[in-house]
């Protein structure tokens, strides 16, 4: 079902709902009391595993294996191969072919071959290097253009169609042309991967488990271990970030704990070395977009052809729907009215890349902007100008997918709002000045939309569930399928369900996520834990109360209207009760006082077979405006001041959105800056560790960081309490420091479009300065 809109609640004014509360963990936060797995007070006898794998081989096959050195090794109990896997050695989430252990060959540097279970951590961490293995190589196949040569994908092609993209083409004013490459992105959650399997009756099996998606570990373990899934309970009360990696990478390290766990008949635990995550668990992808647009003499667009390279990784893992949503996005927030969007799901001998914050609607964006930079300065105009004209309005509203976007108004409006605050064309100015009177060092300026679609495009998995009671003390239980991993998706849930209640948030007790409570979830992703899992909870405490509200009507003769709750009271006409006394009432009248909600995003309508349909329920829309100073004879780059809007509809928790919107964005600029994923000819990655790895820092934040709420109309959809979602969209916000420096670039050499690929590195900003004075000397 889905939830109708309670008028009467929009119009009451709000206790808990649209208030800066504090996460719900904060105080635990700061005092390093709240509990993740490796804190959890291990049962006597709890034993740990160490997956093993073979460190000097990259691809190849599997010649020979001495365990015999394991095995002996103090302290160890038991050495795991995909012999001692009762079920399916499979942990993929969909289409198979990510064994847990590997059989008779390396398909990767890094894959596991085996698993050491011992008495510590230490003594299986010693066992697990002393196996002896012997391969024979086989030459990989690392890079995108590898695999397009060799023609090797774990998908088929894909794309969108509009028009005639050949014949816009040919029509256009201009056409430019080129290639860019978009690296990848390490999660580095702070909280690494970790699992803890309890042995249960009758061969079942609790896994506490750091996973976004509880119920695909809980079928994944069944799976493994050939037993029913009703056998398998999977718990997780929070993470230590997950950022799209812990959403399917979590189901192998869940599936050893549990496979040591059954062989050993004792409680099993792994938590992965952090070198050892960095290697063997999936990234962002990392894409080469060949890119070809048609454009008037004003700049506006004619036709656009891109075609997306995306490195996979040696299986499918969630390469569907991360590469489906690059194409969703490659519009970013403009119109094509003519387009060829292509994608290649490209095979390499390497870690299958994965989820990640934005699910590839990041590259897709970053891409189109690129468009605009190369049009903008071919010209001779400024980038904002050229994205202006380009924007969705009222007669040019078809994205290429075929769905129209509703709320142009909002982004024009976001944009124009900004363009004021951050007080553009000043700045522009300024900066030209300060170009021409610095041979070093060199300014940059660049104002970026963001459109981002909300739903899971696998329609699916629009739903969810929760579970909440009403205790006759008053007090309030609450439990759904969304999983918390910082973001704040408990307190959110928790205030709307305190909202509906009336009551005060010390009476609503959160708990764990837990399959034997709500069953069949989706993974917390796509930006969608609130909207589904908060709406859920509404349901569900809607209606209680509406049990209680027609109790109360039958005992003292009154209509609803003449009932409100609130204040931890229920005020019937002219008296005044304890909402506890009313709970006990109602369980003396034999009144269910417990209720498992059901929420489906309505409205969504896509068909990818025929590329048709309502992919999103709604857009949430962003911008971002940044300032960056280059040093042309380093490469390095500062980031001066950054200035946010951002659109969360009517925000549920501003303070909570705000911390979101900010860490989005520092993430991404990791990505486009810092963030350098690097395998050498073997394919063994080099940057698995943070002393070869840079994730941002304090220092590199921007000296003046300006975040602001957009304050609108609210969501047009019925969403809960007309609030948009929050996570994902952020990280493109740092689209604007990209372009920013490609404009710093760009300075050295006007109407020449750099060629910038990311990350921006110091070494990479290095490059493309020698070659624009390279093209300038030469011209």
């Amino acid at each position: 079902m889905t939830a109708p809109l309670d008028q009467k609640n929009m119009d009451r004014p709000l206790k808990h709902v649209r208030k800066a509360l504090a996460h719900d963990s904060a105080i635990k936060h700061v005092r390093g009391s709240a509990t993740y797995i490796d804190d959890i007070v291990e049962p006597v006898g709890t034993l740990h595993v160490v997956p093993g794998w073979a460190r000097d081989a990259v691809r190849g096959k599997i010649q020979s294996i001495d365990l015999e050195p394991v095995k002996s090794a103090p302290g160890v109990i038991a050495v795991l191969t995909y012999e001692d896997i009762p079920g399916t050695n499979d942990c993929s989430s969909a289409f198979g072919g990510d064994p847990v252990l590997a059989m008779d060959e390396i398909l990767f540097y890094g894959q596991v071959i085996f698993a050491v279970v011992a008495e510590t951590r230490d003594a299986a961490r010693k066992a697990a290097v002393k196996a002896k293995i012997e391969i024979a190589p086989i030459t990989p196949i690392l890079t995108p253009e590898d695999a397009v040569a060799a023609d090797t994908t774990v998908l088929p092609d894909y794309q969108f169609r509009r028009g005639s993209p050949e014949t816009g083409l040919q029509a256009s004013d201009e056409v430019l042309s080129g290639s860019m490459f978009i690296g990848g992105q390490e999660h580095f959650y702070l909280e690494g991967q970790v699992a803890m399997a309890l042995p249960q009756e009758d061969g079942g099996m609790l896994v506490h488990t750091s996973t976004q998606h509880p119920t695909e570990v809980q079928h994944t373990v069944a799976k493994v271990l050939g037993v029913p899934d009703a056998l398998i309970t999977a718990e997780v009360r929070r993470m230590g970030g997950g950022f799209g990696g812990k959403e399917s990478q979590a189901n192998q390290w869940a599936s050893l704990a549990a496979l040591a766990a059954r062989k050993t008949g004792r409680t099993c635990k792994i938590r992965l070395d952090r070198d050892d995550d960095m290697i063997m668990t999936g990234k962002r992808h990392d894409f080469k977009v060949d890119w070809k647009v048609g454009y008037d003499d004003t700049g506006r667009i004619r036709a656009v052809d891109l075609a997306f390279l995306a490195r996979c990784g040696y299986s499918a893992d969630l390469s569907l729907g991360v590469n489906d949503r690059t194409l969703f996005h490659a519009d970013s927030s403009y119109f094509y009215p003519d387009a060829q969007i292509r994608s290649r799901r490209l095979r390499t001998d390497t870690c299958s890349n994965t989820a990640f914050r934005g699910f590839g609607g990041p590259q897709g964006m970053l891409a189109a902007e690129r468009l605009i930079d190369a049009i903008a300065i071919t010209l001779g105009k400024d980038p904002l100008e050229i994205r202006k004209l380009n924007f969705y309005d009222g007669e040019r509203n078809l994205t290429p997918y075929g769905m129209p976007v509703e709320e142009y108004e909002v982004m024009h409006d976001l944009i124009s709002k900004l363009e004021t605050s951050s007080d553009y064309w000043t700045r522009r100015e300024k900066i030209r000045e300060f170009n021409a009177k610095n041979a070093v060092l060199k300014k940059g300026l660049a104002l970026t939309p963001v459109k981002f679609g909300i739903s899971f495009t696998l329609k699916h998995l629009n739903q969810a569930g929760a579970l909440v009671h009403l205790y006759t003390d008053g007090s309030v239980h609450l439990n759904h399928g969304g999983t918390e991993m910082g973001q704040g998706l408990y307190q959110k849930v928790a205030q709307v369900v305190a909202e509906e209640f009336g009551v005060t948030m010390d009476k609503v007790v959160i708990t764990a996520t837990n399959t034997s409570k709500v069953p069949n979830t989706g993974p917390t992703a796509a930006s969608s834990g609130t909207d589904l899992n908060a709406m859920a909870a509404k349901i569900a405490a809607q209606e209680i109360k509406d049990r209680l509200i027609s109790f109360l009507c039958e005992q003292h003769q009154c209509g609803a209207d003449a009932i409100h709750f609130g204040d931890n009271k229920v005020i019937v006409g002219e008296q005044s009760f304890a909402l506890a006394e009313i709970a006990k009432q109602a369980h003396m009248a034999r009144i269910q006082m417990s209720h498992a909600g059901f929420y489906a995003t309505p409205g969504i309508t896509w068909d990818r077979e025929s590329a048709t349909g309502r992919p999103f329920y709604y857009f949430a829309f962003g911008g971002a405006c940044a300032e960056v100073t280059i040093d042309t004879m380093t490469g390095e780059m500062t980031i001066d001041r950054v200035d946010i809007l951002h659109d969360v509809g009517h925000s549920l928790n501003p303070s909570i959105d705000m911390g979101q919107i900010e860490g989005g964005f520092v993430q991404g600029m990791g990505w486009l800056t810092t963030e350098e994923l690097v395998w050498d000819e073997q394919g063994r990655l080099r940057t698995h560790a943070p002393s070869t790895y840079k994730i941002p820092t304090a220092s590199d934040l921007p000296e003046e960081f300006n975040v602001e709420l957009y304050q609108g109309t609210g969501n047009p959809e019925a969403t809960v309490y007309r609030s948009k979602a929050v996570g994902e969209p952020p990280v493109m916000l740092a689209n604007a420091v990209f372009g920013a420096i490609v404009d710093a670039v760009a300075s050295l050499n006007p109407g020449e479009v750099p060629d910038l690929h990311a990350p921006a590195t110091p070494e990479a900003i290095m490059k493309a300065v020698q070659d624009m004075r390279r093209r300038k000397a030469s011209s």
